[in-house]
């Protein structure tokens, strides 16, 4: 059989793009090229190349795992008080505290197929957060709307107090947030500043650690390693930059959650989780730092000290 017939051949396929240099199918990853703006397109795939030909409507969600659960800001807030993005939210924007449904997409994150109908809930929280009152007394409230509500008042409090926070720093709260209110939601904020100050923020770089050159293939080929380590452990890569001294900055999601950490280039050794360790940041390696957020996250001890 002649395979070079094959080389040529054209697929077309309708996949969300959700910005950046990659599409998912369920068994590969395409380069996009050119990249256009985040939306639903008809590609056209040659190879390991796909380019966008045409906006389209969203398909291949069928069978993808259901999420449901509330809108806070851009993230939909489901079981276990997750706060995850939810990708390719329409034009015209549900408004806080909508109930949602989201498919969860080949790469694992979370991409918007519809609203749902609202109960009188969802207008009850939206009314009582411009009240700043709490939810104490609401009956029937769902876990996933008292998390939301949860969050979005940590979220006016961390405004007031110029103190920012991830929702993995918080969810061990916002449940207490939504029934008790202010107090619980600075008290948290607070902690989460002190600790911060203690283990040192460092919220930039030094500049000797500025980005260096590497050949394109010498940056594939440590795109790849990192790419696997993280997989190994659950997570995804989102994005990696050579740094002086032969380290790396490594930024990956997790758990719902972005995070960035410095490593070296030749071990993935971490040399600054981006996340207070203790001090034991050398005894971890990016493989082994997921499981070390997991814990941090399941124990309400997480502190991240480089937001992305």
């Amino acid at each position: 059989m002649d395979y070079r017939k094959f080389l040529g051949q054209v697929e077309s396929v309708v996949l969300p793009y959700f910005g950046g240099a990659h599409v998912e199918l369920p068994s590969r990853r395409l380069r996009v090229s050119p990249p256009a703006a985040p939306g639903w397109y008809r590609f056209e795939v040659r190879g390991r190349i796909a380019t966008a030909r045409e906006p389209a409507g969203p398909e291949g969600l069928d069978g993808l795992p259901r999420v449901r659960g509330h809108l806070w800001g851009t993230r939909l807030v489901h079981e276990g008080a997750v706060a995850e993005s939810v990708r390719l939210l329409p034009e015209d924007t549900p408004p806080r505290f909508a109930p949602l449904l989201a498919r969860r997409w080949h790469d694992g994150g979370l991409v918007f197929e519809s609203s749902e109908f609202e109960s009188e809930a969802e207008s009850t929280a939206r009314l009582r957060l411009e009240r700043r009152e709490t939810l104490t007394e609401v009956k029937a409230v769902p876990a996933s709307l008292r998390a939301a509500f949860g969050y979005a008042l940590l979220e006016t409090r961390a405004r007031a107090l110029d103190i920012r926070f991830a929702p993995a720093e918080v969810r061990g709260v916002v449940r207490a947030v939504a029934e008790q209110g202010a107090p619980v939601a600075e008290a948290r904020l607070r902690t989460l500043a002190l600790e911060r100050s203690v283990h040192g923020m460092r919220a930039r770089l030094p500049d000797s650690r500025e980005e260096r050159t590497r050949p394109a293939r010498g940056r594939e080929e440590e795109a790849s390693r990192v790419e696997r380590a993280l997989s190994r452990a659950g997570a995804w890569l989102l994005d990696s930059r050579g740094l002086s001294g032969g380290q790396l900055e490594v930024t990956f999601d997790f758990m719902g959650e972005r995070f960035q950490s410095i490593v070296e280039a030749d071990t993935l050794r971490v040399v600054d989780a981006g996340l207070c360790l203790a001090g034991a940041d050398a005894l971890v390696t990016l493989e082994s730092l997921p499981a070390v957020i997991r814990e941090a996250i399941e124990e309400d001890v997480l502190v991240i000290t480089r937001h992305v």
